[in-house]
């Protein structure tokens, strides 16, 4: 059993996945009516509904794995803040434009090279979720890339503003491949996949658009405050506030 609540390392590994999408699909979601032309208005909210999508059918199967009778809805809208255990990446702010698309194509080109992994997990109905999840995943990362080339070889305020994003959320993206104990286990388990692997793969796609958004690479700087184990900064609180409201308000209402 993982320290987590006392679930297992299993559910826990599905359960990381699942938040992340979830709150990530809260943020675009802030944005529907925000972004700067209708094309790019209807891309995020696309990318936000596939999002939730992903998150329902990790949740789904998390509530399983957990065994205590929990749906997807339970798990989004009635745990705690410490409970969550996404990525810090995903719930910085929003921020201009520029911050947006940083944050998007961090996290896509992470994510694609994850489910490329995991849609050969030892976990059947992982493996069928990854394997669905990593067209969808392909197509926010071309949607993103291209946005970051075009703000970096843009003007020069757009290039100053987008490396100004990259700087802000790049320590955010250590945790990513910073494998623990729960990753440790599933890997061996055949059930995770390799973050090692991971990384190179991610460090590739990154490094391959910045050079041709003529942005440079932030360096890399120690971090540890993990979101995968329930350790949050100020925004979470404040979008979970947001994003449970209604559910909490009238329990166990359908629509």
């Amino acid at each position: 059993m993982s320290a987590a609540h006392g679930r297992t390392s299993h559910c826990v590994y599905v359960l990381r996945l699942a938040d992340s999408n979830l709150v990530l699909a809260q943020r675009l979601g802030e944005l529907i009516g925000h972004a700067p032309a209708l094309e790019e208005d209807l891309g995020l909210a696309n990318t936000a509904l596939d999002l939730l999508g992903q998150a329902r059918l990790l949740l789904t199967h998390a509530g399983k794995l957990e065994g205590r009778g929990r749906s997807e809805d339970d798990l989004a809208f009635l745990r705690e803040e410490g409970e969550f255990l996404n990525a810090t990446l995903v719930e910085q702010p929003n921020g201009d434009f520029g911050d947006t698309l940083a944050r998007q194509f961090l996290f896509d080109a992470w994510q694609v090279e994850l489910y490329e992994r995991l849609a050969a997990s030892g976990d059947p109905q992982l493996a069928a979720i990854a394997a669905k999840a990593l067209k969808e995943s392909r197509y926010h990362l071309r949607f993103s890339a291209n946005w970051v080339v075009r703000l970096g070889d843009g003007t020069a305020e757009s290039h100053e503003r987008v490396q100004a994003s990259l700087e802000r959320l790049w320590p955010h993206t250590v945790e990513l491949f910073d494998a623990d104990a729960i990753d440790r286990e599933m890997l061996a388990a055949g059930i995770g996949a390799d973050l090692t692997a991971v990384r190179a793969g991610w460090q590739r796609r990154v490094d391959d658009t910045l050079a041709e958004a003529t942005l440079a690479r932030p360096a890399d700087r120690p971090w540890r405050w993990y979101g995968k184990r329930g350790q949050h900064g100020e925004h979470l609180g404040r979008l979970l506030s947001q994003m449970q409201a209604l559910h909490r308000a009238h329990p166990g209402a359908r629509w």
